[in-house]
C-alpha cells in the first residue's frame, strides 16, 4: 500500500502541467531590414546596433523597426545645503514595427529607470552617467528584442 501511494505521489509530483518554456533562439526568428530612429543619437545607436546584430539574415519574417528615444535627467536627491546628491536617469523608447510580408504593424512601449551618485569630481560623475546610460540601454535592447520576438510569434 506504502508503495502504491509513493509512486502515485511520484507520478504526481513529476508530471507537467502543459507549460512550455520559451526557446529564445526560436524567438528570434526575424530579419530586420531597416531601422530608422529619433531622438537621442547615442541611445538610439546603441539599440540599434544590437538590433541588428541579433537579427537573422536568413529568416523570413523581415521587419522594418522604428525607434523614438527620449532620455529625461532629473534631480533625485539633494542635501541641506541644497546640493545635489543623485541623479534619475528616465529613457523611454517608443518602438513601431511593420511586417514587410502582410504589412502588420505593432506599436509599444519600453522604458527604463536609472540613478546615480554626483562625486566631487565633474569627470566621475559624467562616468557614473555615462556607465548608466549603456547599463540602461542595453536593458532596454534586451526588453525590445523580446518584445518582438512575443509580437510576431504571437498565436
Amino acid at each position: 500500500m506504502k508503495k502504491i501511494l509513493f509512486l502515485i505521489s511520484l507520478l504526481l509530483i513529476t508530471s507537467s502541467c502543459g507549460f512550455k518554456v520559451v526557446n529564445k533562439a526560436q524567438q528570434q526568428n526575424f530579419h530586420i531590414i531597416e531601422v530608422t530612429t529619433t531622438g537621442d543619437k547615442k541611445i538610439n545607436y546603441k539599440i540599434k546596433n544590437n538590433l541588428i546584430f541579433n537579427s537573422k539574415a536568413d529568416k523570413k519574417k523581415q521587419i522594418k523597426v522604428s525607434l523614438y528615444s527620449k532620455k529625461i535627467k532629473s534631480i533625485k536627491e539633494k542635501n541641506i545645503k541644497n546640493e545635489i546628491k543623485k541623479y534619475q536617469i528616465i529613457i523611454n523608447i517608443d518602438i513601431e514595427i511593420v511586417e514587410v510580408n502582410n504589412l502588420k504593424t505593432y506599436k509599444f512601449n519600453v522604458s527604463a529607470i536609472g540613478e546615480f551618485d554626483v562625486f566631487k569630481q565633474h569627470s566621475q560623475t559624467l562616468n557614473n552617467e555615462k556607465k548608466l546610460v549603456e547599463l540602461l540601454t542595453d536593458n532596454i535592447s534586451e526588453k525590445i528584442l523580446r518584445s518582438i520576438g512575443n509580437k510576431l510569434n504571437a498565436l
